[in-house]
């Protein structure tokens, strides 16, 4: 069964309608935001932190898991036409098991 994880960077609503849009493909056996454990360079401590040029959109981490090869690839191409609708960046990491 393939399994993509969707990372999104834009704000949380716009993840929440990439989100509810993915709940409608038929064939979707699961959606899910998960904990993003990917490093961010970011330093409290820094003397920059906090001024608004080192604000950014937010990051959002969904993982999908499609009934079938078919399924994934519908889920690849309605996330990207709604991200660019959006004018948010939506990356794709397959990953299948078994």
């Amino acid at each position: 069964m393939p399994q993509l994880r969707i990372r999104i960077t834009g704000s949380d609503d716009d993840a929440r309608a990439i989100i509810n849009l993915l709940t409608g493909i038929e064939g979707i056996e699961h959606v899910e935001e998960i904990a993003d454990t990917m490093p961010h360079m970011d330093d409290p401590d820094s003397s920059s932190a906090g001024l608004s040029d080192d604000e950014g959109p937010g990051m959002t981490l969904i993982e999908v898991d499609a009934g079938n090869d078919a399924t994934a690839a519908k889920v690849r191409d309605a996330v990207e036409a709604l991200a660019h609708d959006l004018e948010v960046v939506a990356e794709f990491e397959n990953r299948e098991y078994e």
